[in-house]
């Protein structure tokens, strides 16, 4: 039994993807500027998940998505509640308190993010409570249109975390962050990870979370791989890197993709640019996944990839790059659920590219598949 799977841990609010999770958090934060506009109290929203998910890169791109200034806070690294509060001084023989300089002072809208909270020590904990409830302690407050948004671990398990009680937890609004391969893959086409390491969690998604491997930890390996050409000429430095960073099961299969599956799977740019559809892509793939069995999860990587490398492009295709696409949809060893997945994630209109694309649903075959599968 892996390790994690002897725990029982403890989550709240609904369990979800990373976009759903992004439009949870942007509706609340605007719900809390129209209560605030109406003098009634903001709701923080707190981030539940297990470690290297991502949360944290979540609130840090939506804040920048939206446009508001950020700041950040580690509570666990608090020693003594100065660091909450701040440090005492004395003008005109008062004593008073000085704020700490991570208190945004600018105006709003923007968020505060106090990062895995439930690491901090008991006090602290207790002390930030009472910034959940009003927005402001004993010695400063928050400008107007500041909200605060929290990550956490999940509770129940080996996390070492400090339990919220019902009068914590009931201040805030809670959702919980779980992985998910195509939402993730989105994220790293966009990020210049590198295309093996999509191609690897895309195939083999039941290997890709466990105690050391985490989409952290992934892209970490994937960083240091992006300079080895030909993975296969190097298996043994390549092996070492992903024993550094990831579990032994996770390492174990890179090196076995490497080995068995990489060389199968199409690259979405070589799909749209050969000059001859059926000698360079059709015939290879056809007799790469008609084994045995048919390898449906090399045939799922590619279509994810594809769909992800057209519908994000920034720059539109050529009616023949396009005309390859639709005879790769209509692939007669495509199965028809893959198949229809590829055309509604290519049918999306609020795709960046989406505009560029109505030749391929506009195409009479292919627009028969969209109809049939609503």
């Amino acid at each position: 039994m892996a390790k994690q799977a002897q725990y029982d841990y403890i989550y709240y609010g609904t369990r979800a993807k990373a976009g759903e999770v992004i439009t949870f958090v942007r509706h609340v934060l605007q719900a809390n500027i129209r209560a605030e506009a109406r003098g009634q109290r903001k709701t923080p929203i707190c981030i539940w998940g297990k470690h290297g998910i991502g949360k944290t890169e979540i609130v840090q791109a939506l804040a920048e998505d939206m446009g508001y200034p950020f700041r950040y806070i580690a509570p666990a690294q608090f020693e003594e509640m100065g660091d909450l509060v701040g440090m005492p001084s004395i003008e005109e023989g008062r004593t008073v308190f000085r704020s700490p300089e991570w208190v945004p002072r600018e105006a709003g809208p923007g968020i505060l993010l106090i990062d895995d909270v439930n690491r901090a020590d008991d006090r602290i904990l207790r002390g930030i409570m009472q910034l959940l409830q009003n927005f402001e302690l004993v010695s400063w407050k928050l400008p107007r249109q500041w909200q605060i948004v929290l990550t956490a671990n999940p509770d129940g398990g080996d996390y070492s975390v400090t339990p919220m009680d019902d009068a914590m937890v009931t201040r805030m609004m809670h959702i919980t962050l779980e992985f998910d391969p195509k939402e993730w893959a989105k994220w790293a086409e966009k990020n210049g990870v590198d295309s093996r390491g999509i191609d690897f969690v895309l195939t083999y998604p039941e290997v890709v979370t466990g105690l050391r491997t985490t989409p952290r930890t992934l892209v970490q390996f994937f960083e240091t791989i992006t300079e080895i050409d030909n993975l296969g000429a190097h298996l043994g430095l390549v092996r070492t890197l992903a024993d550094s960073c990831l579990d032994q099961n996770t390492a174990a299969t890179f090196i076995a993709f490497v080995n068995q599956e990489l060389r199968a799977l199409v690259k979405p740019a070589d799909i749209c640019n050969a000059d001859d559809f059926a000698a360079q892509v059709e015939y290879p793939l056809r007799a790469a996944v008609l084994k045995a069995s048919l390898r449906v999860d090399i045939l799922a990587t590619i279509c994810t990839r594809l769909a992800n490398y057209l519908t994000l492009s920034e720059r539109p295709f050529t009616d023949e790059q396009l005309a390859n696409v639709i005879a790769f949809v209509k692939l007669d060893f495509l199965p028809n659920d893959i198949r229809l997945a590829l055309v509604q994630d290519l049918a999306d209109p609020d795709k960046p590219n989406s505009a560029s694309l109505l030749p391929i649903l506009e195409d009479a075959e292919i627009g028969k598949i969209l109809l049939e599968g609503m």
